[in-house]
C-alpha cells in the first residue's frame, strides 16, 4: 500500500496574534530550536512515509525556507516521493484562495492524486504531538476502512473547542459535531485523517459542486460521510498531543516541556524530531548564573548574577547582567538588559528589552495571562508591559505614547498612520 501524506499548513493562527503576524502559523518557532510543522513532518519520517505535500498560504515565506529541500527530514528525493509545497495558484477552472480545509486538498487533488497513492493520510501541520502512523494504517486497512479519523481524549471542560465524535465498541463513527456548545463526550477530532483515494476523490468533488458546503473536513466532509453509512472509524491515540492555537495553549504547551517528566518526549532517539538548525557556538554562563528548570539553546549567553527559571531561550538570546527572566519563552537573538524583568512572557524574534524594564508585570489575579512582544520589536527601558498585554511587531521607541502598555491593550506603531 503507498500512502501519500497531506500537510495543512496554510491557517493564518489569528489567535496566536504578534506571533503570526509575519509568518503562517506552522512556521512559529516552538521549544527553542524548532517550529511547529517540524513534528507532523517528523511523525511522517519517523513512520516511514517519505512521501509528503505541504499546502501552504498565508505568509509562507518562512516556512518555505525553513523546509528548503527537505534535507534535514531525509525528504530531499527528486523521483521517488520527497516533499513538495503547493500554494493557490490562478487556473482556467477558477482556482483562488483556499476556502477551507477540504478546498485545498480538492484545488490540489491533481497532484495528490499523481502516481496513484492507494492512501492519502491529511495532517494538521499545527499541533504538537509524536505520533507513529503505521499502526493506524494497519488498523485502517484491518477494519477495511473508507476513512480513519485519528482521536484522543480531552479534558471535557475543553471538548467545546474540538470535534467531538461518537464511536461504538469497534471503533465505528456513529456521530461527529464540530465544535459544540454541549459536547456529548470527551473523544475529540485529532486532525489526523486516512482516506482511501477513490473515495477522497469523490467526496471532494461532490463537496465542491455544493454551494452551501463551507468545504472543511470538521464541518462537512466527515458529517456527510457518515450520514451516508460509510465506514467511518476512530483510531484511539494516548500519546501527547496539543492544538497550539491560542497564546496561552502555545505558552503552557512549552512550559510542560520543562515539568520534571515531560508527556512530549523530545530527546527519545528513537523518535527524533528533525528540524533545520543554524550554526550557533555553545551557549554559555557563569558559575554565579542561576538557571533552574529551563532549556537553553546553542548560541546564548546569560551573564553573571542572571537569572533565568522555568524559561526556554531559544538560540542567540543574550540575558545580561542581573536580569531576570521567569516562565517565558524567548525567540531566536532576543536580548534582555540589565535589570529588566521578564515574567511569564512570549517575546519574538529580535526583541530588545532595555535595562529594568518589566514584562508581564502588573495585574495581579489568578488567571494566567501572557504578555507578548512582536519580532524586531523594542522595549525601552524602564517602560511597562503587563500582563495580557501586547506589542505589535517592529515597534520602536517612539511609538510608546506613556511608559505603560497596559492589560488588554495591543500597542502598535503610529509611524505609518503619521506617513499616511
Amino acid at each position: 500500500m503507498k500512502t501519500r501524506a497531506v500537510i495543512l499548513a496554510g491557517g493564518e493562527g489569528s489567535r496566536l496574534s504578534v506571533l503570526t503576524a509575519k509568518r503562517t502559523k506552522p512556521a512559529v518557532p516552538f521549544a527553542g530550536k524548532y517550529r511547529i510543522i517540524d513534528f507532523a513532518l517528523s511523525n511522517c519520517v519517523n513512520s516511514g512515509i517519505f512521501d509528503v505535500m505541504i499546502l501552504a498560504q498565508y505568509r509562507p515565506q518562512s516556512l518555505v525556507e525553513h523546509i528548503g529541500s527537505g534535507a534535514p527530514w531525509d525528504l530531499n528525493r527528486d523521483f521517488t516521493g520527497g516533499v513538495k509545497i503547493l500554494t493557490p495558484y490562478k487556473a482556467r477552472n477558477d482556482s483562488d484562495w483556499f476556502a477551507g480545509t477540504a478546498d485545498a486538498v480538492q484545488q490540489n487533488f491533481s497532484f495528490i492524486k499523481k502516481d496513484s497513492p492507494d492512501l492519502v493520510m491529511i495532517l494538521s501541520g499545527d499541533h504538537i504531538y509524536t505520533m507513529d502512523y503505521e499502526p493506524m494504517i494497519s488498523f485502517h486497512l484491518d477494519y477495511q476502512a473508507d476513512l480513519t479519523v485519528g482521536t484522543i481524549r480531552v479534558p471535557i471542560e475543553e471538548a467545546s473547542r474540538f470535534g467531538i465524535l461518537a464511536a461504538d465498541n469497534q471503533y465505528r463513527v456513529k456521530s461527529f459535531i464540530e465544535k459544540p456548545v454541549n459536547p456529548p463526550s470527551d473523544l475529540a477530532n485529532m486532525g489526523v485523517y486516512l482516506f482511501n483515494i477513490e473515495l477522497l476523490d469523490r467526496v471532494l468533488w461532490e463537496d465542491r459542486r455544493n454551494a452551501k458546503s463551507s468545504h472543511d473536513f470538521g464541518k462537512d466532509i466527515i458529517p456527510k460521510l457518515i450520514r451516508e453509512k460509510a465506514n467511518v472509524r476512530a483510531f484511539p491515540y494516548s500519546g501527547y498531543w496539543m492544538d497550539v492555537g491560542t497564546v496561552a495553549s502555545y505558552w503552557q504547551s512549552q512550559m510542560d516541556l520543562l515539568s520534571p517528566s515531560p508527556h512530549l518526549k523530545l530527546y527519545d532517539r528513537n523518535w527524533i524530531i528533525h528540524t533545520r538548525t543554524e550554526r550557533q557556538p555553545p551557549a554559555r554562563f557563569p558559575a554565579n548564573a542561576l538557571i533552574y528548570a529551563s532549556m537553553i539553546c546553542g548560541g546564548c549567553l546569560v551573564e553573571k548574577d542572571a537569572h533565568v527559571e522555568s524559561s526556554i531561550l531559544s538560540p542567540g538570546v543574550i540575558v545580561r547582567s542581573g536580569a531576570v527572566v521567569r516562565e517565558s519563552v524567548i525567540l531566536t537573538d532576543c536580548v534582555i538588559e540589565s535589570g529588566a524583568v521578564v515574567e511569564r512572557a512570549v517575546l519574538d524574534k529580535h526583541v530588545h528589552v532595555g535595562k529594568n524594564a518589566r514584562i508581564g508585570w502588573g495585574v495581579a489575579d489568578q488567571a494566567i495571562k501572557i504578555a507578548l512582544v512582536g519580532k524586531n520589536s523594542v522595549v525601552p527601558e524602564n517602560h511597562v508591559i503587563e500582563a495580557g498585554a501586547e506589542v505589535g511587531t517592529d515597534i520602536i521607541a517612539s511609538d510608546y505614547a506613556e511608559p505603560v502598555v497596559r492589560a488588554g491593550q495591543y500597542l502598535e506603531t503610529r509611524r505609518l498612520a503619521n506617513e499616511i
